[in-house]
């Protein structure tokens, strides 16, 4: 296992993936990692650690433990390697960078994970559908939704959460933090991915294409839910009035209308709405924020949405179609109303 070298004073080389190490002890500590030897277990979320002082400093995530403290800040980390790839932040300083596309990271790991899409290296394999990836985390991540198991728990609302990450982002929600701000509009967002889907409301981007009919789309989650309005796949069902969605958050919403709950309170006029989403959308009426413009005849919109269907107006396009008589409407709303010549429902009541 371990054959000599003169590679200065690291004489001890692992035959699995050539490091040298000065000490046996730490070879055969290292060997640990090929021969899948991991003797210190979590026993909160069964995670496996090759250390003792691994699983400790892991414990914290658990615990809510936090001793160390930024200077500049004052937020506070679970371990100091943690507090020194934030403290980047605040100097700027990203000393990793890519060989190949010279992308700089503020962390050794983030660039060794990210050299992966170059290489197309994807080492780590789910053991249950044999999917592939390219972090260890990741793997561990995905492999709860084989298990069910949500080991991160919101202590104000006790959602439940598959890692730590969604956790904190949730967290934010409750804590009214939005640290990522449009350069745009001046909107902040809870997260970077938030502000990254939001920034294509003004750039016009939409990434992800229908592979059925082409159509466009600015966020993956819309694509997924416009795919399976083809394969006509909705398998949430409201027990109240038999209505399928596509999606159990959706599914969810919509059960507020029976329940008449309204738990998301505007902080300027009290009023209670159903969803986070139809708050943010009130709020936008006492603060007049329309950060949506048409680059045709310069009208604003509080809504990405709005803004869009009413580009229709300007380019002709008519995405709603009548199965009966095939005529083309420019809005859903336009078609339920044309329906009922068809039905001969009153739309008077």
């Amino acid at each position: 296992m371990q054959g000599r070298t003169h590679a200065g004073d690291k004489t001890f080389k692992c035959e699995v993936c050539d490091k040298l190490f000065g000490q046996i002890v730490y070879l055969k500590r290292h060997m640990m990692i090929h021969i899948g030897d991991k003797a210190f277990k979590c026993e909160v979320c069964n995670k496996l650690f090759l250390h003792s002082f691994n699983l400790k400093k892991h414990m914290r995530i658990h615990t809510g433990d936090k001793p160390y403290k930024c200077k500049v800040c004052d937020k506070l980390f679970s371990d100091s390697s943690a507090l020194k790839s934030h403290s980047r932040l605040h100097t700027g300083n990203k000393p990793f960078k890519c060989e190949v596309c010279f992308k700089m990271f503020r962390q050794s790991s983030t660039l060794t994970s990210h050299k992966r899409i170059h290489t197309g290296d994807k080492p780590f394999k789910c053991e249950v559908c044999f999917k592939m990836f390219r972090q260890s985390s990741a793997l561990i991540s995905h492999k709860r939704i084989h298990t069910g198991d949500k080991p991160f728990k919101c202590e104000v609302c006790d959602k439940r959460f598959r890692h730590n990450g969604s956790l904190k982002t949730h967290m934010m929600i409750h804590d009214g933090e939005k640290p990522f701000k449009c350069k745009e509009c001046t909107k902040y967002f809870i997260s970077s991915s938030d502000l990254k889907t939001h920034t294509r409301f003004h750039t016009g981007e939409k990434p992800f294409k229908c592979k059925i009919c082409y159509k466009t789309f600015q966020q993956s989650g819309v694509l997924t839910r416009h795919v399976k309005t083809h394969t006509g796949e909705k398998q949430f069902k409201c027990e109240v009035c038999s209505r399928m969605f596509i999606q159990k958050g959706s599914l969810k919403i919509h059960m507020r209308i029976h329940t008449r709950d309204k738990p998301f309170i505007c902080d300027i006029c009290d009023k209670k709405l159903s969803s986070y989403y139809v708050l943010n959308r009130h709020k936008k009426i006492h603060s007049g924020e329309k950060p949506f413009k048409c680059e045709v005849c310069c009208k604003m919109f509080r809504e990405g949405g709005e803004r869009n269907r009413h580009m229709r107006i300007h380019t002709g396009e008519k995405l709603f179609k009548c199965e009966v008589c095939d005529k083309m409407f420019l809005q859903e709303r336009g078609l339920t109303t044309h329906m009922r010549i068809h039905t001969g429902e009153n739309s008077i009541i």
